[in-house]
Formats: structure tokens, sequence, C-alpha cells
């Protein structure tokens, strides 16, 4: 992705025009942002260099700017589901600082403001399911059934031109994973969509560990079961685990060096849950043995993605175990036994007495990375309570990573990942106008022209 920072100084010195809720083609003409208040002239946070120009912002060598975000709306999707009307978000240092009514929140001198008056803000989507974070042709290396060596991080291009429009869509944060062509194909990387360098964009590396549990792998050297590939899978951690016992025991002092494996190390990380599995699994009987094998037998941090199809009824099972699962790029499923068309996120909650997490991804290039929003307005229309929508685009893919910490919500002391809507986001008729990343302005419809 490639972006050329020149366009914040027309954004400093054209004239300020608030949005009224409609994204008509004069608002959109017009840039949200205002001069700081109060700043110094030569402040770095007021007069950025033009075109060819040095500094400028974004910049890995530049701090953050100071942002005053002031929006009709702020939808928090914190775990309390806080609404804040009439808003102002305070971001500093690449964070957000506060978030509050207008009438409450003072804007510091030397910030700079965005004027959203008539506009919804919300965090930054999170994808749990992405494929084109960076070299799509490097990301099935079918060299063997279970290749775990392989790191999603070596492919990871922070100005993929695959991801640029993400951010038309409030995508800020993606899991960018190996493909499904194998059993076990290796480790994901878990990048911002925004970024000039590989330390810019990753948030944790590794991510996940991907295993497809069946389907595309059946594929693999002409053909293979599951009863093979279950095995497989089940084989090779179960070394994993005993090679990383072996390996703790050394660090404890009860035990011998064993010799290094570049084959097993990575799994270390695995076996002491600082990342998940990330399960490519789909239909009822091979979800149900992701289930009982790898969350019940093996213990390890499971997260089900594109759990589509029958699997839905599986939503009891994995409610109890507090699961997360994470629909897509599927939205539906036919129901061949009772005749009818049923949505796989409102049938996920249906089985799961209402408790079931439930988030949705895009599988991305499988749907365009900025349709994210869309999977959520499917899910809905197909029957998902509505409140659950916002969740699925940010809270609950973020804690199912293990990153809700820093994003998912709009909260103070988290990223500051914001996207300004014309509405709300699960409405197909609201669009994304502006987006922040790490409180960089990465995407302003106004000035960089709409993308989506």
């Amino acid at each position: 992705m490639s972006l050329s920072l020149g366009w914040f100084a027309p954004l400093l010195v054209a004239p300020l025009a608030p949005y009224s809720g409609e994204a008509s083609d004069a608002a959109v003409a017009a840039p949200l942002v205002a001069p700081a208040a109060a700043a110094p002239a030569a402040s770095p946070a007021t007069s950025p260099a033009g075109i060819g120009g040095a500094p400028r912002w974004g910049t890995a060598a530049e701090p953050a700017p100071r942002l005053a975000i002031v929006v009709s709306k702020v939808m928090t999707v914190a775990e309390n589901d806080a609404v804040v009307d009439n808003a102002v978000i305070l971001v500093k240092d690449g964070r957000i600082e506060k978030v509050g009514r207008q009438s409450e929140v003072a804007i510091p001198e030397g910030y700079q403001v965005i004027d959203g008056k008539g506009l919804w803000a919300v965090p930054g989507f999170v994808d749990c399911h992405d494929h084109v974070g960076g070299g799509l042709s490097d990301l099935n290396d079918g060299v063997y059934l279970s290749n775990p060596g392989l790191d999603s991080l070596h492919t990871i291009d922070p100005e993929n031109e695959n991801v640029r429009n993400a951010l038309a869509g409030g995508v800020t944060t993606v899991l960018v994973i190996p493909g499904s062509g194998n059993n076990m194909s290796g480790f994901g990387t878990i990048i911002k969509t925004w970024g000039r360098s590989i330390d810019d964009v990753v948030v944790r590396s590794p991510g996940s560990l991907k295993i497809a549990q069946s389907g595309n792998p059946e594929r693999y050297w002409y053909g293979i079961g599951r009863s093979f590939m279950n095995w497989n899978t089940r084989d090779t951690l179960l070394r994993a685990k005993k090679y990383h016992s072996a390996w703790k025991a050394f660090e404890e002092g009860r035990g011998a060096k064993p010799e290094y494996s570049p084959y097993f190390h990575g799994f270390r990380g695995l076996i002491d849950k600082k990342f998940p599995v990330t399960v490519h699994t789909q239909i009822y009987q091979v979800v149900a043995e992701t289930i009982q094998m790898l969350h019940d037998e093996l213990g390890l941090w499971t997260v089900l993605d594109h759990s589509e199809f029958d699997a839905c009824e599986l939503g009891a099972e994995t409610a109890k175990r507090d699961m997360f699962v994470i629909v897509g790029p599927r939205s539906i499923h036919y129901d061949r036994r009772d005749r009818r068309i049923a949505g796989l996120c409102a049938e996920w909650l249906r089985t799961g007495n209402g408790k079931q997490k439930l988030g949705v991804n895009t599988d991305a290039p499988v749907l365009p990375q900025e349709n994210l929003p869309l999977q959520a307005t499917y899910a809905v229309r197909f029957g998902l309570p509505r409140e659950r929508g916002l969740p699925a685009l940010s809270r609950v893919p973020a804690q199912a990573l293990g990153i809700f910490d820093r994003v998912g919500s709009l909260e103070a002391g988290k990223d500051a990942d914001i996207a300004l809507w014309t509405g709300d986001p699960v409405d197909p008729s609201s669009a994304c106008l502006f987006t922040v990343v790490n409180g960089r302005i990465a995407y302003d419809s106004k000035t960089m022209g709409r993308r989506y």
C-alpha cells in the first residue's frame, strides 16, 4: 500500500465543512480537519511539508499528531456497549486519551480538530481471516502436509495495494494466515492495515497457528482423507508438546538441554497459550472433531474459523466451552432437513442458547477485505440481533485473538484505530468516510477520494 502523505497540506488550509450525515458529493469535497487550536506555527503537528518535503505525518520518525475528533455519536463497543452522543475523542501518542461528551471534555491547545458532526465513530474492525496482507502467492507452499516452519510474517508488505481498500471499509487490523492447501500450513501474523514498515504494522507474531481440518487439504497430493489428516494433526501436536516439555524441564533445571528443532520450536508459544490455533473447519462432523481434539484433548486455545454449513448445530458445545466462533465468508445455510434458509450467525446463537461468542470474517480475497462490515449486515439480515453486529466486527474477533487490550473498542489507553461512518456500519446505506490507524489519518474520502 503506497500512500503519499502530501495530502495533509490541503487538509490544513481548506475551509471546514461539517457533515450533515449525508454522504453527498458536496460533503465529500470538503476536508474534515480544522486548524489546530493556538498551536505554534512551526509545530510539526500543524505544519507538515507538502509533496516532496520532510518531515511528513505518518513516517516512523515523526510522532503521531494529537487529534480531537468531534462526532455526533461514539459506539465504544466496550464490554458495557456504552454509547456517547455529541462526543469528542482525544488522541495522543497514537492512543486514545479520552472519550466523552463535548460538554465534559475540553480540547487542549495544539490538538488538530477533526469535525465529524453528523458522523458515528466506531472502533476499527478486526478480521480473523485474511490472505491479502502480504504476498498472496507465497501463502500456499505445499511442501508437506504439515508446514509449521512456514510463517506469514515473511510475506507481509506494509504498502500492499491489496489491503489499501480495507481502510475504506473501516478495517484496521487483520490476521494474515497461510492458505488452506495444507493440513497445517504455518503461522499467521496480526497486522494493522496501514503503516510504512514491518514495525509499524505488526501487532503480534505469531498471531496464530493455521490448521485446515478438511476441505481444501483433501486435494493435497491427489487426495487424502479426514482420518489421516486427523492423525497427522494429532501426531504433529503431540510431538510438539513433548518437545516443549523437554525444553521447559531444561529451563527449570530438571533435565538436559534438548536439541533445537526449527520444525517444533515455534509451537512453544502455542502450547503455552500465548497465541491461538485458528482452524479452517466446517460441517458438523469436522467441527466436532476440532472441538474434541484441539480444545478438549490437546488443551489448545482454539478459535473456530469458517464455521459454516450444519456446524451451527454445535452451538451448545462451543458455548459451554466458552469458545469463539468466527463465521464466514458464507453467511447462510440451506437446511435440507427443514427446507429453509438459515442465517449462520443466528443459528449458532440459537443453538448456543444466546451465549455464543460470534464474529464474522471475509476470507479475503474470497470477499474483498473492505466487505467485512457487510458480513455483519448479512448476519443481521438473516436473524442475528442488531446489537450483536458491531461486536461481531470488532470486540469479539479482538477477544478471540487475544488483542482486546489494544483494539476492538474505543476506550482510553487503546490504540487509536477509529473509523467515522455516516451512520450504523451494519446498515448497508452507511459509508466509512474517514479512518485513523495508530493515531494517524490513514484514509480521508474527501481528499483521497471515495474507494468504497
